[in-house]
């Protein structure tokens, strides 16, 4: 009788302590983190960036490469792209998210980054010396939202051109869009592609 006795006190007890680590750690735990997230929902939400019109264009986090038809004037700031086997210019979107797999010996690797080289010194009048390291590479996410302040530097001739604009005034947005360095000493001053582009007037393609 005593051994049942124990027995049935034990098993109590655990099923105790389960349904009180049920409650803390399945249900108020949660319930805290998501109160805490509603405090800004900005970055709960994908930290998702709005234009003129309040439609949501994309996230601040996410870098998006606006792809233009050929042959027509170019008026957007460009960001780092991710390349692939056949496609040296694979948008820089997140339905193509992937790292190329190739390494530093890779020819393959080579030839995409002279590529990338040759066209964006065509795109933007210069010769290929000029063209800044992150403007041929990728990150390994393929989603870097930012560029270095040279290669957005590099852009503002064309864009200042394209919208009728000085390049005082395309510089200026750009500075309004540049993050100093992460601490005061990690990494470089970044620039983020779609904030700007939104500043100079890119809108959601469809909205409502």
């Amino acid at each position: 009788m005593l051994v049942i006795r124990n027995v049935v006190r034990q098993s109590l007890v655990g099923l105790a302590v389960l349904i009180g680590l049920t409650l803390l750690l399945g249900v108020a735990y949660p319930a805290a983190v998501w109160g805490v997230s509603r405090l800004t929902t900005h970055s709960a939400e994908g930290s998702q960036v709005t234009d003129a019109n309040g439609c949501v264009v994309g996230s601040r986090l996410l870098g998006v490469d606006v792809a233009v038809p050929a042959g027509t004037p170019d008026p957007y700031l460009h960001s780092r792209v991710v390349g692939s086997a056949d496609d040296p210019f694979a948008p820089g979107d997140p339905s193509a998210s992937a790292a190329s797999q190739q390494g530093p010996n890779s020819e393959l690797l080579a030839k995409n980054i002279e590529a990338r080289r040759a066209a964006i010194a065509a795109r933007e009048g210069i010769t290929p010396g000029q063209v800044p390291v992150d403007a041929v590479t990728g990150s390994g996410s393929g989603l870097d939202p930012d560029i270095s302040e040279s290669y957005a530097a590099l852009q503002v001739p064309r864009i200042a051109r394209v919208r009728n604009l000085t390049p005082q005034r395309v510089q200026a947005v750009i500075d309004a869009h540049t993050s100093d360095r992460q601490l005061g000493f990690l990494g470089q001053s970044r620039v983020n592609v779609l904030e700007v582009n939104i500043a100079l007037g890119a809108t959601a393609p469809k909205c409502g």
